[in-house]
């Protein structure tokens, strides 16, 4: 019976840790033993877990990254114990997913696995993984990491680092670390996401795209209207919903504010994410929800609204975005990394990215032909790229894939 160990920072908690889970359930109605680590948030989950550290580990690498800009080569005794709990589970490929986050030491990890010879696929989800610092490049139009990154202008975005700036000592090392393992393979959730990693370090390395999934069966139109209009006291106004983990200018938050003040009284904006001090700086016609791990309470959300808006202008895919046209929602996206990948014309728009006088002109358009226009198209395109089923399955033919290869050899 193959084993699959995957290392993430998360259970079946925010979107990486959910997709954890699910590519676990879907190696385990195929057979396989599935393993997931998590340093935080341990959701239920039928795979077997394994716990990285602790939470003080946690905050120790946190506090020690805000110091000396160090994010991947802390937690040394929790990543020395993780190895010790593989050498136990002897998997026959290890998937890792974010390995930023405050809770493994990349230079340990890499080491026992190159030493130990286990095929590795690893997921990236953003850019950190190339980059000296940020885990995001776009929005500062930064290009140092196709040649060697330094001076960081963003030091004190995450991976916060508040004094120093090793920026190019840990693009050196990533580069080293990283190009050191031989049976490695890169999914990219983006094609646009695919190309920066082929323009960076790693350009020799095998890569894939594998889209993110939807579970279809969870999201879908549903009838929820009547019930969000009488929760939210929004009866008879043409909703917009806007969603994320967290809200910061690079996801658009203060995009929604410029156009909340320009919209008459039959629009409001419901925003799912916020922290209790971002509720307090609202305006009025902005309706402010924190972050849910509900997704029965995001489908409700995202199928009473009329029109959904993804004003991030950095996003390697956009799950939020497949989310929403999969419950039949057309969409709003910059144009800008890889949301426009997710959009057509009978799905949605994409303009460019803070032009709220466009905006404006594309919600008028989608309100006078009624969301019932897009509907079909959205849930129909969700279907057919975004199903959770044939994505995750793409990952298990790619394991068969990998350990045929190696029987081979």
């Amino acid at each position: 019976m193959p084993k699959l160990l995957q290392i993430s920072i998360e259970v079946n908690s925010g979107s990486v840790g959910r997709i954890a889970h699910q590519i676990g359930d879907t190696v385990l109605a195929n057979g396989w033993s599935s393993f997931i680590t998590y340093a935080r948030n341990n959701n239920p989950t039928n795979s077997e877990v394994v716990r990285i550290g602790s939470g003080l580990d946690v905050y120790c690498s946190a506090l020690k990254t805000r110091i000396f800009d160090n994010d991947g080569f802390n937690s040394k005794n929790a990543t020395k114990s993780l190895t010790k709990t593989i050498e136990k589970i002897k998997p026959d490929i290890i998937h890792l997913h974010h390995l930023h986050g405050y809770f493994v030491n990349i230079e340990i990890l890499f080491n026992y696995i190159k030493k130990q010879d286990i095929p590795v696929v690893w997921t990236f989800h953003d850019c950190w993984s190339f980059t000296g610092h940020c885990a995001y490049f776009d929005f500062v139009n930064c290009n140092k990491w196709k040649t060697e990154c330094h001076t960081c202008e963003q030091k004190k975005e995450y991976p916060k680092s508040l004094f120093i700036d090793r920026s190019n000592q840990n693009f050196i090392k990533k580069k080293k670390i990283f190009t050191s393992i031989k049976k490695m393979t890169i999914v990219s959730v983006s094609k646009w996401l695919d190309e920066k990693v082929n323009e960076s370090f790693l350009k020799d390395v095998n890569t894939r795209v594998i889209y993110n999934g939807v579970d279809l069966e969870r999201f879908y139109p549903k009838n929820s209207r009547d019930r969000i209009d009488q929760l939210y006291n929004v009866e008879g106004k043409y909703l917009l919903l806007g969603v994320a983990s967290t809200w910061d200018s690079r996801k658009g938050l203060l995009d929604f504010i410029a156009l909340s003040k320009t919209l008459d009284k039959s629009f409001v904006i419901i925003l799912i994410g916020l922290s209790k001090t971002q509720l307090k700086l609202l305006p009025e016609n902005i309706i402010g929800i924190e972050r849910t791990e509900s997704q029965d309470e995001l489908c409700e959300l995202y199928s009473a609204s009329d029109l959904f808006l993804n004003l991030s202008v950095e996003e390697t895919f956009g799950l939020t975005t497949a989310e929403a046209l999969a419950c039949g929602v057309p969409t709003v996206v910059y144009n800008a990394t890889a949301c426009p990948e997710l959009i057509t014309k009978e799905t949605g728009y994409i303009i460019e990215k803070g032009n709220i006088v466009e905006l404006n002109k594309v919600i008028e358009e989608a309100k006078k032909l009624g969301k019932s226009y897009f509907t079909n198209e959205c849930r129909k395109r969700a279907v057919s790229l975004f199903d959770k089923n044939e994505r995750f399955m793409e990952y298990y033919n790619l394991y068969n894939e990998i350990l045929n290869k190696n029987e081979k050899q």
